[in-house]
């Protein structure tokens, strides 16, 4: 998760957010499907393979969710090996393009799915995720272990990055529990904005050489 210096965690934490309130707009027009929170996703598709009829018809969909998220982490992920030193702001940009997509008409908002796989290849580290911005039950492990190490005498503040990432994401997803309902998926102009701001960040922050 967080290798990385101080610099990144305000972005980290931006990002973080902003995947709680897409997923939250997902979870909400999709009818309960997550375009974020892929492991929910797969529990779910596992037991519709294993039980059809238990939660009704939808293994198709939550197999799609499920290769438009990796699709989104391959196109993220070769931006990044393409654009070496502005590779943040690119994979951001193409975020924001399909939230933006994604908003403007009910069969493009698959496109959310994309996006969310596609952000998560913002921060990088020899080829590997060093933060995940969209999934977070491996941030709460790490709040739990560096909480333990600091009981048990070491640092004694390396959990709170974590935890704040972990806030920014279900602030994020209480902002979009109230904004669907109230502007239904214009309520990604919003997240579109985020994204844009996002990488106007990570282009200022770039490597330079």
């Amino acid at each position: 998760m967080i290798r990385s210096d101080r610099r990144t965690w305000p972005l980290a934490i931006s990002l973080a957010m902003l995947a709680g309130y897409v997923d939250a707009i997902g979870f909400q027009h999709l009818g309960g499907y997550f375009v974020s929170f892929m492991s929910g996703n797969g529990t779910m598709l596992a037991v519709h393979l294993v039980r059809p009829g238990t939660m009704g018809g939808g293994a198709a969909m939550l197999a799609a969710l499920l290769g438009l998220f990796v699709a989104g982490v391959m196109a993220g992920t070769l931006i990044r090996l393409a654009v070496p030193h502005g590779g943040q702001a690119a994979v951001l940009i193409l975020v924001a393009v399909l939230l933006a997509l994604a908003g403007l008409a009910s069969w493009l908002a698959w496109g959310m799915a994309v996006a969310m796989g596609a952000a998560n290849a913002t921060f990088e580290r020899d080829g590997e995720v060093s933060i995940g911005v969209t999934y977070m039950t491996g941030t709460l492990v790490k709040i739990g272990q560096h909480l333990a190490q600091a009981v048990a005498g070491g640092a004694r503040w390396r959990w709170l990055p974590y935890l704040l990432l972990w806030s920014g994401f279900m602030a994020g997803a209480a902002l979009g529990a109230w904004a669907y309902p109230a502007w239904g998926m214009a309520a990604l102009g919003v997240a579109t904005g985020g994204a844009m701001l996002a990488a106007a960040a990570a282009w200022r922050s770039r490597p330079v050489f």
